[in-house]
């Protein structure tokens, strides 16, 4: 089951024809992963601070189906693809409506906070992840 986290489009996310900036699909799914991890329980910061663990996008595969525009209300789902002990993968749809607007595949690193080399996911956070899907 895919967490789903609803955006508004403000004139900020988009050109001046009123349509969403390619790299603001981006940005949208980026937040919706943040409150995805948040609602398993995890903070970021957390993360950090106590597991010296960040994450790091490594590939992102989007394919753009179709535009999104000013004053759009948005929903950008996720959901687990691929656990591994020091990465993840998540499929992300923004749709308006029952119209999906962009598909991804993001997949992430877990990072040594200080160093930037991966490390394996704290145990619960695994844990949490995979027993959620």
């Amino acid at each position: 089951m895919a967490f789903v986290w609803p955006v508004r489009v403000y004139w900020e996310d988009t050109d001046a024809g009123g349509v969403v900036y390619y790299a603001n699909y981006l940005r949208f799914m980026e937040r919706a992963r943040s409150e995805w991890l948040r609602a398993q329980g995890f903070e970021q910061d957390v993360l950090r601070a106590e597991a010296g663990v960040v994450f790091v996008v490594r590939r992102v595969e989007i394919d753009y189906l179709s535009p999104a525009r000013f004053n759009d209300q948005l929903d950008v789902s996720v959901a687990l693809h691929e656990a591994g002990r020091a990465s993840l993968s998540v499929r992300q749809e923004l749709l308006r409506g029952p119209t999906r607007l962009a598909e991804a595949v993001v997949t992430l690193a877990c990072v040594d906070a200080v160093r930037f080399k991966a490390v394996k996911m704290p145990a619960p956070l695994l844990q949490a992840l995979t027993q959620a899907t």
